[in-house]
């Protein structure tokens, strides 16, 4: 990305963000509105947007932003994973699927490309396809909590509960998650159950093993300017599109 080199303007961008990340979001545009009139090609304030954009809900302009992103740079990995949440948001499936196959192509060594590919083959019911996506993304990182746990989810879907229950339960030990042992000695439900939500690992949560049908932007990216490639994102991505397009039918 081109470098910043205005301290007033690295100065409006942290404002712009901070407004975003409380939530602000016509403010936050309006910065970086502002910014994009005096820059109208600079990738970073056009990737801060783009995000902006799409928690108000505003997809085709948020589409148009990342298009100009691409356009800049075609082969950035992260730049084309995020076109492909838009796309996904507007229910452009094969577009979406397509820009995610060429962001593996160019991130081969990345397991999250994977796990991308497989949380979007799960929503469009490619579900044998998105538990071989999830296999090789935990093949790639073994410590992966996140992936085992929608593993779990799609193994459930499929009725595979030993394997269901086995991603689990990795996926708790991986997070150091423990369920509460009761003294008593009556039997145990079914532990290939979903847990509560409130017995569940706070690393997790933004996991749901129910998925809900809201279509509330709220848990969209509360981490501001971290790419979809970064890991510790993962979750609120993944929670991000949950909520905007619900338990799909």
């Amino acid at each position: 990305m081109a470098e910043i080199k205005s301290i007033e303007r690295v100065s409006d961008i942290n404002q712009g963000i901070s407004l975003y990340k409380e939530g602000k979001f016509e403010e936050a545009l309006g910065v970086f509105d502002q910014l994009l009139t005096k820059s109208p090609q600079q990738p970073l304030l056009l990737l801060h947007r783009g995000r902006i954009l799409s928690r108000m809900g505003k997809l085709d302009a948020a589409l148009e932003d990342f298009d100009l992103l691409i356009k800049a740079d075609n082969y950035n990995a992260d730049f084309i994973s995020d076109r492909a949440v838009v796309l996904h948001l507007l229910k452009r499936n094969g577009e979406a699927l397509s820009e995610l196959d060429r962001a593996l192509s160019l991130d081969p060594n990345n397991p999250y490309r994977y796990s991308s590919r497989a949380f979007l083959k799960d929503r469009i019911g490619d579900l044998e396809g998105a538990i071989a996506d999830y296999d090789k993304a935990i093949e790639m990182d073994p410590e992966d909590a996140i992936s085992y746990n929608n593993k779990g989810l799609v193994e459930e879907k499929l009725g595979y509960k030993e394997r269901s229950k086995k991603s689990f339960d990795k996926a708790d030990n991986l997070v150091g998650y423990q369920p509460i042992k009761k003294k008593d000695t009556h039997p145990q439900k079914d532990s290939s159950s979903p847990k509560p939500a409130s017995e569940t690992p706070e690393q997790l949560k933004n996991q749901p093993k129910k998925q809900d049908g809201g279509l509330s932007f709220a848990n969209y990216w509360k981490t501001v300017g971290k790419v979809l490639g970064n890991k510790s994102t993962r979750a609120e991505f993944f929670d991000f599109v949950q909520s905007k397009l619900g338990k799909k039918k």
